[in-house]
């Protein structure tokens, strides 16, 4: 029987973080991110600098993912990169670099959809930890700053989303809220750490009324920019006075949103295996209102570590390699895509 490992370079370079990890099957021998300060003086991700910065990183977050494995990139099997969905700009450099160094090691390419990598994150082995990954078919709801959707993950490449949002993200409501309070970028985090010693009840927002189980979160952001636009018209100083409530809040009304939705998923399908994923995966309150939700429903839930809920090249290299054993390799004339569904 041949046991030989098969080792995968993953490349993530979706957005504005650069990304690289070097995987042997399913366990990762290291995973590396580069982050960009300079859009933290727009209050968001500016495509052209973000872009420039990923020329700038990736060589070098290339090559101490590789040091830190201890494996020579000639000992690589084949590249895995995110395609899309994403920025443009910044997923038009990792697919080069990728294209680059695959012909120079005569070695597959293999494309990742980012949204599916997220999910199949849950099986990212750790050595000396207990591996409990879900059982197929699981539900999951995968929530960043540019997607929110309920996918049902019927084996690790055979995925159907039930529902997305049909304008904004949830993840993007939460830096937008933030950047409303003149929290710096990313808010996200900020608006969970508020949040924690805020009164969620203090203000109220409207639930968005979309059919099935799609999403809507432009409403609630238009909401919570009158609130606070009266209240500081009252008040100058309402948001130094409500921030914890103002964040405490509104959190509590994204994710009650999710959770209603993702409620209505599991008793449509029966399934009770539930997952999350994406950015927003690490927030605390939804972490804490998913725990609750599930002793009442009977679900089991799998929430990921950390370090694979934002943007990482680990999650794509594990797809890389459920794709690899699949012999699903990519032209070298393959383009990235900013849409690219599944």
């Amino acid at each position: 029987m041949n046991d030989r490992k098969i080792k995968i370079l993953g490349i993530e370079s979706s957005c504005d973080d650069t990304g690289a990890a070097v995987f042997s099957n399913y366990s990762a021998l290291s995973n590396i991110i580069a982050g960009q300060q300079v859009h933290k003086d727009y209050g968001g991700v500016v495509p052209e600098l973000a872009s420039r910065a990923h020329q700038q990183n990736i060589v070098p977050v290339v090559d101490v993912a590789l040091q830190k494995a201890g494996v020579n990139k000639e000992d690589l099997d084949a590249i895995a990169f995110t395609r899309g969905p994403g920025l443009m700009g910044s997923l038009l450099v990792g697919t080069s670099f990728a294209k680059a160094l695959g012909m120079s090691l005569n070695i597959p390419l293999i494309e990742v959809n980012h949204m599916q990598a997220h999910i199949l994150a849950h099986f990212i082995e750790t050595p000396g930890e207990t591996y409990n990954p879900p059982a197929f078919p699981f539900l999951c709801l995968t929530v960043s700053g540019g997607h929110t959707q309920i996918v049902m993950v019927k084996n690790y490449l055979e995925m159907e989303v039930l529902g997305q949002t049909t304008d904004d993200a949830a993840g993007e409501a939460f830096d937008k809220a933030a950047k409303i309070m003149g929290l710096p970028y990313p808010g996200g985090p900020l608006v969970d750490k508020l949040a924690q010693t805020g009164d969620r009840s203090a203000f109220t927002f409207p639930v968005p009324r979309v059919p099935g189980l799609d999403f809507s979160f432009s409403g609630i952001k238009t909401s919570f920019l009158y609130l606070v636009r009266d209240g500081v018209t009252a008040n100058p100083d309402f948001i130094k006075l409500q921030q914890e409530n103002l964040c405490a809040s509104f959190q509590h009304a994204i994710i009650s949103i999710l959770l209603d939705k993702l409620q209505h998923a599991s008793e449509k399908t029966g399934i009770k295996e539930i997952a999350i994923a994406g950015g927003v995966s690490a927030n605390s309150g939804l972490r804490t209102s998913l725990k609750e939700v599930a002793g009442k429903k009977g679900w089991k839930i799998y929430i990921p570590k950390m370090a694979y809920c934002t943007d990482n090249a680990a999650m794509i290299a594990i797809t890389g390699y459920y794709k690899f054993l699949k012999k699903e390799f990519t032209g070298i004339d393959t383009i990235p895509l900013a849409r690219y569904t599944f």
